[in-house]
């Protein structure tokens, strides 16, 4: 019976370890007990230079999850493919994901729509880059994703004021 693994691989070779396991189950004849072999992304849109942009995040930096038959054949396949560090475990031997848990990421990349990710945080500095304080230095003090709007408080003539601005008119300092 197959079960989910989790495998622990270099951050940014996610993508490569897939296609190397792929391969080699095929060159060692066990692709029938290699199942599904997924790097989980979500997009999310961006704003970077006041421009929109999606791009593809990995849900999980690092990690592989491998649905596969385990026996000896298979970890040693997948232990000792280029890139992995190994499996996620309790001692010497891999513990499965549980069903439930596989069935809420299953679900959420399925699902998964478009998410608007705030590039900043509250209390980062940001210099506005359009409108009448283009060039002004400012601190975030609220951040509205709904809205896509920010609140940055301005020193102007020597006091803080709140400003609110959207999130293509400014950028990090």
């Amino acid at each position: 019976m197959k079960s989910w693994y989790a495998v622990h691989t270099y951050s940014g070779h996610e993508n490569k370890v897939k296609t190397n396991i792929e391969r080699r189950a095929d060159s060692l004849n066990l692709r029938d007990k290699i199942g599904r072999i997924l790097v989980p992304v979500e997009e999310e849109t961006r704003n970077r230079n006041g421009r929109r942009a999606v791009i593809k995040r990995k849900v999980f930096p690092g990690y592989v999850l491998i649905e596969m038959e385990l026996s000896d054949q298979t970890w040693y396949l997948v232990k000792n493919t280029i890139g992995v560090t190994g499996f996620v475990s309790s001692g010497a031997k891999p513990v499965p994901l549980q069903e439930r848990e596989v069935q809420n990421i299953l679900e959420a990349l399925e699902g998964g729509g478009v998410r608007l990710t705030p590039a900043w945080q509250k209390g980062e500095v940001v210099r506005v880059t359009s409108g009448p304080f283009a060039d002004f230095n400012g601190t975030i003090e609220e951040i509205n994703t709904e809205k896509e709007r920010l609140k940055v408080l301005i020193s102007i003539f020597g006091r803080d004021t709140p400003v609110e601005l959207k999130f293509n008119e400014v950028e990090r300092v």
